[in-house]
Parts: C-alpha cells; sequence; structure tokens
C-alpha cells in the first residue's frame, strides 16, 4: 500500500481516481490547486504524487519545478496533453512517468507501483564501458570522455540498461517491460521521448547517431561509434 496524493482540479476524475486508487489498497488524499498540492506534498508526505497539468491557479508542470525544490517524491504526471514537446518538458521538469487522459484507474496504479519498485531495488555492480561512455551504477553516474552526463534517474536507468546490453537490439517492448516495469502500449511515446533526451545529453541525433542507433521496427541498439 502507498501513500498517494492526488493533485486534479476536476471533481468528477478526482472522485474516480481517489475511489479506484483506494480499492487497490492505497491511502490516498487530495488537492484541487496546485498551491494546496504543495502543501499537503510537504504535510502529508506522501509515496508518490499523482499530477495534472491543467490546474486553476498555476500550470502543473510549474508546480513540478516548485516540487522537485523541496522534495523527490515519484511523481506520475496525468495529462490530457498528448503532445511530444510537453510530454519532454514535463519529464524535464523531474517528473518520473506519464499517462494520457483517459486512462484506466489499473493503468495509473501499474504505473505507481512501478516508480515505488525502482526507487527500492539494487542496482547491478558492474561498471559499464562502450567506447568513451562509462556507466557506474553503485554509484548512478556516467561518464562521455571526461564529460560528466546530467541524467534523470529514468535516463540513467534506460542508459544502463542498454549499455549492459551493448550491441544487441533491444525492443521498446523489452525496455518498457524491463526499465519502467509496465505493459507494452502501441501509443506510448516514452521510450521514444526518454532515447530522445538521452541522444541530446551524448550530442547526437536520431539522424547522426554515434552511439544509440534506431534499428527501424525492431527498437534501439547501443553501441560504441564505428561499430
Amino acid at each position: 500500500m502507498a501513500q498517494v496524493l492526488v493533485v486534479e482540479d476536476d471533481a468528477t476524475i478526482r472522485s474516480s481516481i481517489i475511489r479506484g486508487l483506494t480499492e487497490r489498497g492505497h491511502a490516498v488524499v487530495s488537492a484541487p490547486t496546485a498551491m494546496a498540492g504543495l502543501e499537503q506534498a510537504v504535510s502529508t508526505r506522501p509515496d508518490v504524487v499523482v499530477l495534472d497539468l491543467g490546474l486553476p491557479d498555476l500550470d502543473g508542470t510549474a508546480m513540478l519545478r516548485m516540487l522537485r525544490g523541496v522534495s523527490d517524491v515519484p511523481v506520475v504526471v496525468a495529462t490530457a496533453r498528448d503532445d511530444e514537446n510537453e510530454i519532454v518538458t514535463v519529464l524535464d521538469a523531474g517528473a518520473d512517468d506519464y499517462v494520457v487522459k483517459p486512462f484506466g484507474v489499473a493503468q495509473l496504479d501499474a504505473r505507481i507501483r512501478a516508480v515505488l519498485r525502482r526507487g527500492t531495488e539494487e542496482p547491478a555492480d558492474r561498471t559499464v564501458g562502450v567506447g568513451e561512455l562509462r556507466v557506474d551504477p553503485r554509484s548512478r553516474r556516467a561518464w562521455l570522455g571526461e564529460r560528466a552526463l546530467e541524467l534523470t534517474p529514468r535516463e540513467f536507468d534506460l542508459l544502463y540498461y542498454l549499455a549492459a546490453r551493448a550491441g544487441e537490439v533491444v525492443s521498446k517492448r523489452e525496455l518498457l517491460t524491463e526499465v519502467w516495469q509496465l505493459p507494452y502500449g502501441g501509443a506510448d511515446k516514452t521510450v521514444d521521448v526518454h532515447l530522445s533526451w538521452l541522444r541530446r545529453k551524448l550530442g547526437e541525433t536520431a539522424q547522426q547517431a554515434r552511439y544509440l542507433h534506431a534499428v527501424r521496427g525492431v527498437g534501439v541498439r547501443l553501441a560504441a561509434p564505428g561499430e
């Protein structure tokens, strides 16, 4: 059971989420505005926050940035915005996952359980090196040459999973299952967004790949430049 804070201004949606998550064993508190949500997050110290973006007093992305200034609580964004740039902005602001409305409570529950599992998993011991890229799971740090990479927790998990399988083609289905611990959804852009984000931090693009190579219709392969 997790302590869940739901920040959602729509009373009908809020009640539905509360009822569904409570039936699944979670303890749920809620707030209808961003500022009330921030106060609840500080006072109740929830295990996870479910955050709507279209709040009446402050955009949810702005609230997320404020929350990240005082807490590292996992945040699952629940949004009707299915635009890739918007999703990237939300993840960049510190979200751990997102789900696009309309969604079932069962899917939301699965994502909540997944982000909570990631916080308790023990990392592997082996530092992985691919070309100039080094990924250390014990310190959760990565370097490209002498440059330290600034990665979010999810970006690090994705990079380490791919680096540990260097040279192999890994499918999006496998990444969602093993990294996100979620069932595969054909319309889910989570993997694409995070790969795009990783490419930027590695100094490359999909068109001029150095380490992350897309294999059309199959998945992605991480390999040293020139291999």
